[in-house]
């Protein structure tokens, strides 16, 4: 393996290794200020915790970015060897990234209608609580979950290659595309249902593969 692929990988990892981190910081910001409430319950709270909405949706918005350069380097590294694969996996990182971002303008609006639903006095069954949960529910919630399917595709043929060209240990590459395959099933339920969220158990397998993946392209690089 040459010096210029092995400094990709290092790339690639490190790039994985911040998507990793500004998807974490993003949703669990925004969690911690929605809760589970209603939607007049998530409307006051985003009036009060301006600040962690603001920061949750631009570290959403540089994690997109950082998502679609990660596919670009997948590309990279892999289209000599696999062209047509690693195009297709290039396209599923692209939507990926443009989803994420599209659906967190849902987020963005939510500021200022929870200002403005507060000012009049947070009336129940008003235009607000339906505009709001069309934003939160129906733009972001759906654009998240929709981004999610984009990233299992894309993980599925990202791990495949892994696994046809030898760069990881072969146990690795088999880890990622089994713990994919599970964290597709939880993603596709949601977007048929968004209350099946109890299914998210099998997507537990995947959180500390994409964390050793990238260690490991940090560390070890193509290898």
């Amino acid at each position: 393996m040459n010096t210029e692929m092995n400094t990709v990988a290092r790339l690639l990892g490190a790039v994985q290794l911040a998507v990793i981190a500004g998807a974490m910081v993003s949703e669990r910001l925004l969690a911690s200020v929605v809760g589970t409430g209603t939607i007049s319950e998530i409307l006051v709270a985003v009036s009060k915790n301006l600040a962690r909405v603001r920061i949750s949706n631009l570290v959403a918005l540089l994690t997109s970015v950082a998502i679609i350069v990660l596919g670009v380097m997948f590309y990279v590294a892999f289209h000599e060897q696999y062209k047509i694969v690693a195009l297709v996996a290039l396209v599923f990182f692209v939507a990926e990234g443009i989803t994420l971002a599209v659906g967190k303008m849902g987020a963005y609006a939510l500021v200022p209608l929870s200002q403005d639903f507060v000012g009049a006095g947070a009336p129940e069954a008003s235009h607000f609580q339906t505009l709001g949960s069309f934003l939160y529910y129906g733009l972001d919630r759906t654009g998240y979950n929709v981004h999610m399917l984009f990233f299992c595709l894309g993980g599925i043929l990202w791990y495949y290659l892994l696994y046809a060209s030898s760069y990881v240990p072969r146990a690795l590459s088999i880890w990622g595309l089994a713990a994919v395959c599970l964290l597709t099933i939880p993603v596709l339920l949601v977007l048929v249902n968004r209350n099946w969220t109890y299914l998210d158990i099998l997507a537990l397998p995947y959180a500390p593969f994409e964390l050793v993946l990238g260690l490991w392209l940090v560390i070890k690089g193509f290898g």
